[in-house]
């Protein structure tokens, strides 16, 4: 699973940044906590409801956006707070007991055969994407202006990118958790990105390095004692000292 995560996440990670979409990740990865409490109220995988959440949140925050200018990243945060202030109320409102920490901030330790299945399907996701769209990604990621008035349908891009990043968050929740992915999303990707001659090449070197980060806070967690996603994350601010533009 460490391995997994490794890969999955800083890969996602390298597309995201040259899209400039890392804002919108780190906002599904707190619009999934509502999704995934109500599908634990309803008897339903938590992974759905926290998909289809987090892809609700970014849609809403985009559309919010869209109509105030310069606003952005203002209206981006309100969103991604009130979500994550939004799922914590369910709690107590449906008169759930659910570990809220594991989901927040993962438990590496605790990983089953179902959250492995979960990994495995989002990164055959992303595969996929990257398979059928990855022209399309890199012609977008260079040159949004160009791409649209190209004909290119950037919105439903879009969309399938804020899919797979939800799917990427959701499948990482027992490893790392819903918040402290978004740090294996962003430090590996940095070293990966540095002077990359192509986004393929970005993408190669960031699951390796992500894979360093994620097998190292792992390992490091069973010497010390101390819980692998904090430990993880802790890694990828330490990190950044030594990442260059």
């Amino acid at each position: 699973m460490a391995i997994l995560i490794g890969i999955i996440c800083p890969a996602t990670g390298a597309v995201l940044i040259t899209h400039r979409r890392l804002l919108q990740a780190n906002l599904i990865s707190h619009s999934v906590v509502p999704g995934i409490v109500l599908a634990l109220a309803i008897g339903v995988d938590p992974s759905i409801g926290g998909v289809l959440s987090g892809l609700i949140g970014a849609i809403v925050a985009e559309q919010l956006a869209s109509k105030r200018n310069g606003e952005q990243d203002a209206i981006i945060n309100t969103v991604l707070a009130g979500t994550l202030g939004f799922g914590v109320l369910l709690l107590p409102l449906l008169e759930m007991r659910v570990d809220l920490e594991s989901i927040l901030f993962g438990d590496l330790l605790a990983v089953g055969s179902a959250d492995l299945i979960r990994t495995l399907i989002s990164g055959t996701s992303l595969l996929i994407l990257l398979k059928t769209s990855y022209q399309k990604l890199v012609y977008l990621g260079l040159d949004p202006e160009g791409a649209a008035a190209s004909g290119l349908n950037i919105s439903s891009l879009r969309l399938l990118l804020g899919f797979v990043t939800a799917m990427v968050v959701v499948s990482s929740m027992a490893a790392v958790g819903v918040i402290l992915v978004i740090g294996l999303l962003s430090a590996p990707a940095l070293f990966g990105l540095y002077q990359a001659p192509s986004l393929h090449s970005a993408i190669v070197r960031s699951a390796g390095f992500g894979i360093i980060f994620s097998f190292t806070g792992f390992l490091l967690s069973i010497i010390f004692n101390l819980s692998p996603g904090p430990l993880i994350g802790f890694l990828c601010l330490c990190s950044l000292p030594f990442t260059r533009e």
